[in-house]
């Protein structure tokens, strides 16, 4: 295939906002919204199976004795219509973020994969969870697509796959057509960039073969985040918003409404969503609402806040006389999140960089929660 690329936006962007600044209607909201529909599935159990070498081109991972249990076709609903896995993958591609990851927490490496553009160290394009991971499957040489300015669809095809993952992403129809034309692809539930880490490995691994083993991800992940919770009950029932504020300029900020994963995972660790802040949110608001600084009372409810930053970014706020009011920014009860590093990037999360991450952030909120004195 001759060499195409297409912009599909920097997920950089669209982690930071700038992307969603860029996609609002009347500046106001991110695009899209709404519930997104899980995966729907003709069959179910099974699993991948192929040698280690993925460097190579070959996927690996998967438990033999489940290859011919599976019930072909599988059927997985999406934004641009229903992809059909006809028979059980053996070269799998994964594209955009994170969805390498769920595959290689189900024990399959894809043939080829996007690199990560936020929080890497290195010129790797790889996470640190992700290595680790790799190292764990035996893969030194991963096939790595350098796609931060496009989708490479010329790698893409070079690695001959049975199937594209792409459940988390922002792809276009067009790109999604042409994708299809290579493969059968599996798309995001409804909006771009909008689906939780459940749907994240459901809607991936039906593409894998393997629902099954998605369903026992999904299960030990929920064990270990409410282990996490019991060890740590103070967090239980807080407040908490995720938002968005930039040093820089305070004439405006943004939060991360509860269909965000980052909104979403500190729902998942008993945390609730303020009333002060979701009386700003209307139907169509996606995954996140920008708000003037003259509402910044929208942030008067949360016992803390998470915001990507440093010790900067909280001296503006509290010598702002508008946000230096706000009860959490006043008393300094602030998860102040470094910019464009792994635990930055972690937040946004998936089976890898759950277990990457939790004790890390968990530890940050309940120092949080210490100065704001609930």
């Amino acid at each position: 295939m001759k060499a195409k690329r297409l912009a599909w936006g920097m997920f950089a962007a669209v982690f930071l906002l700038t992307g969603v600044l860029a996609g609002c209607s009347g500046g106001q909201s991110s695009s899209g919204g709404g519930q997104t529909p899980a995966a729907s599935m003709a069959a179910d159990g099974g699993s991948q199976t192929g040698g280690q070498e993925a460097g190579n081109g070959q996927a690996a991972g998967g438990a033999e004795e489940h290859a011919n249990a599976v019930q072909f076709p599988i059927v997985i609903d999406h934004a641009f219509g229903q992809t059909v896995i006809e028979k059980k993958p053996e070269r799998v591609v994964t594209i955009s973020w994170a969805n390498h990851d769920v595959a290689l927490a189900l024990g399959v490496v894809p043939v080829g994969f996007s690199e990560a553009n936020y929080g890497v160290q290195d010129e790797s394009g790889l996470l640190p969870w992700t290595k680790q991971k790799l190292e764990e499957l035996g893969v030194t040489q991963p096939n790595v697509f350098r796609d931060t300015d496009g989708l490479d669809f010329e790698a893409i095809s070079d690695a001959e796959p049975d199937v594209i993952l792409a459940a988390y992403s922002g792809i276009t129809r067009e790109e999604y057509e042409l994708l299809t034309q290579i493969a059968p692809t599996v798309a995001y539930p409804k909006d771009p960039w909008v689906i939780t880490w459940r749907e994240q490995i459901r809607m991936n691994a039906a593409g894998l073969g393997i629902p099954d083993k998605g369903e026992q991800l999904i299960q030990d992940l929920e064990q270990l985040l409410a282990d996490k919770v019991a060890e740590n009950p103070q967090i239980k029932g807080k407040k908490a918003i995720f938002a968005y504020l930039s040093p820089a300029d305070l004439s405006s900020f943004w939060i991360y409404l509860p269909e965000d994963p980052r909104a979403g995972f500190l729902g998942e660790l008993g945390m609730e969503f303020p009333e002060s802040a979701a009386k700003y949110v209307t139907p169509d608001a996606g995954f996140a609402v920008q708000l003037s600084a003259e509402n910044a009372d929208a942030l008067n409810g949360a016992d803390f806040i998470v915001s990507y930053g440093d010790k900067a970014l909280l001296q503006a706020l509290q010598a702002d006389p508008v946000f230096g009011q706000v009860p959490a920014v006043k008393k300094g009860a602030m998860v102040l999140v470094k910019d464009n590093t792994p635990l930055a990037a972690a937040l946004n999360p998936n089976p890898l960089s759950i277990q990457y991450m939790l004790d890390e952030y968990v530890a940050m909120i309940v120092e949080a929660l210490e100065k704001s004195d609930v």
